[in-house]
């Protein structure tokens, strides 16, 4: 017997709302399917499955909050059957939950199509918001990829205030999560200035070869650097779970992106150290487009092993964060400024970039902190080496 719990998506989350199932009692499911669709604080979130198995029961029906960790549902493993399951799916659910069906339950209604409606292509987290505020979905103009309807677009159609209580609950569990970290989190700060002239002038050759649309913005040079320099300080990258650091074999770079009814979502690009930079740049690109349309996977905000944020483009020349708990470590970028810089007794006016380290004194020192930020600045240095290398 398999449980198929609500995991946690993030250090600011403690329950979430079932908003829909993906699978049916007797289904197959394999590991990395997505199986149900959960509404946070920030986000409506595809949520995967981790084991593989055939649904048995549905514990907790759609449109329920419940704490993270509930059983959400059981499936059997292969050989399983409901005669030989180890105990009752039910007693493995929270107390109360009711299931909603069994493998081999006859349903009490027949099918009936889905409504016009329905089969409109509208984000899980706009279709509950329409519900909730009773704004009827063929009324709502959808501005997502292919004319999808977002959250926002509900919103808009019924008016500033139900974006305002949105916007609220979300900063309450930012508010939540960064107080956890402040008190938890022995955090330290360092901060070194990096010329980005040889970057600069690398990218330009590299854009100068491609139509507009396909350009590289140096945000994804930016955080190719990161994730290539974690590879030399694993005390950076990975979780403090239980009283102790675990480090990551691989680096999932969580991206800071800011939403457009307030607040911040901070979703992974897994890898991103062994992904070519104009992989790394369509990803990035993907990735905001769906946070902000509400269409991100469980594993994209569970699996960040360290966070990155960018505030350049809204005009901050540095940035010092706060650690996303379980992470130990948060790199961050200001905007790239030209400024007097002064190379081989020459006085050079170049485009530089201040980046910050906030990282945990439980796990790494200054010392480290400040190796970290050198190798960053020297590999951007010679970003053709890191850049070009197949």
């Amino acid at each position: 017997m398999i449980e198929f719990k609500l995991p946690s998506l993030g250090a600011d989350m403690d329950e979430g709302k079932l908003l829909e199932w993906r699978i049916e009692p007797g289904d197959h499911v394999k590991a990395g399917q997505v199986v149900a669709v959960v509404d946070t604080a920030k986000a409506a979130v595809d949520v995967e499955s981790w084991d593989e198995g055939t649904v048995h029961e549905l514990l907790v029906q759609p449109g329920e909050t419940v704490p993270v960790g509930t059983v959400l549902a059981i499936f059997l493993a292969e050989g399983e059957s409901p005669e030989t399951s180890a105990a009752p799916a039910r007693a493995a659910g929270r107390p109360g939950a009711q299931p909603r069906a069994a493998v081999g339950a006859r349903p009490s209604e027949p099918l009936v199509p889905a409504p016009a409606e329905e089969r409109r292509r509208v984000s899980p987290a706009a279709r509950r918001r329409a519900e909730e505020l009773r704004v009827p979905l063929d009324a709502v103009s959808g501005t997502g990829p292919g004319g999808a309807v977002t959250l926002e677009d509900v919103e808009r159609a019924a008016g500033a205030g139900a974006a305002a209580d949105r916007s609220a609950a979300m900063r309450q569990a930012i508010a939540a999560a960064m107080s956890r970290s402040k008190r938890e989190i022995p955090h330290y700060y360092l901060s070194e200035t990096i010329p980005l002239g040889r970057a600069t002038a690398w990218l330009a050759r590299r854009n100068a070869e491609r139509p507009v649309i396909d350009r590289v913005l140096m945000g994804a040079v930016l955080l190719k650097a990161v994730a290539v320099t974690l590879g030399r300080f694993p005390e950076l990258n990975g979780h403090h779970v239980d009283g102790a650091f675990r480090p990551s074999a691989a680096v999932h770079l969580g991206v800071a992106i800011s939403l457009r009814q307030g607040g911040l979502i901070a979703p992974a690009i897994h890898d991103a150290a062994g992904k070519a930079l104009d992989h790394l740049m369509a990803e990035l690109t993907d990735l905001v487009k769906r946070a902000r349309a509400g269409s991100l996977r469980s594993s994209e905000l569970s699996d960040p092993t360290i966070t990155v944020t960018n505030l350049g483009d809204q005009g901050a020349e540095s940035v010092f964060g706060v650690i996303y708990p379980p992470q130990v470590a948060l790199v961050g970028f200001g905007r790239v400024t030209e400024r007097p810089w002064v190379e081989e007794g020459r006085l050079l006016v170049v485009p530089a970039v201040t980046a910050s380290l906030a990282a945990d004194h439980r796990v790494s020192d200054g010392h480290r902190g400040a190796l970290f930020l050198g190798t960053l600045r020297d590999l951007l240095q010679a970003p053709e080496d890191f850049l070009e290398a197949k």
